[in-house]
């Protein structure tokens, strides 16, 4: 899986938790939580509907590091390149 299909996956998987969020619209350096307004049962629906798409745990120390939408897609493709080998 590439970025541009992890990325994808991630804004379905946003979608599905917060279907009037504009995915269109996010700007990927920017923190998201801030842009979209999940609050923290949101966020913890997001990071489970992220491992039912792409077969990913998001340990607790990562979390917090991984604020913006640019950060997550670079971190879960590197995942999953690991996972492949």
């Amino acid at each position: 899986m590439n970025r541009d299909q992890v990325r994808r996956a991630l804004l379905t998987a946003l979608s599905e938790v917060a279907p009037e969020v504009d995915t269109a619209s996010l700007i990927d350096a920017k923190p998201l939580r801030q842009q979209v307004d999940l609050d923290s049962v949101d966020w913890l629906n997001f990071l489970v509907a992220v491992h039912q798409a792409l077969a990913l745990d998001i340990p607790d120390a990562e979390v917090a590091r991984l604020d913006t939408l640019d950060k997550l897609v670079d971190w879960c493709a590197r995942q999953l390149v690991t996972q492949a080998r």
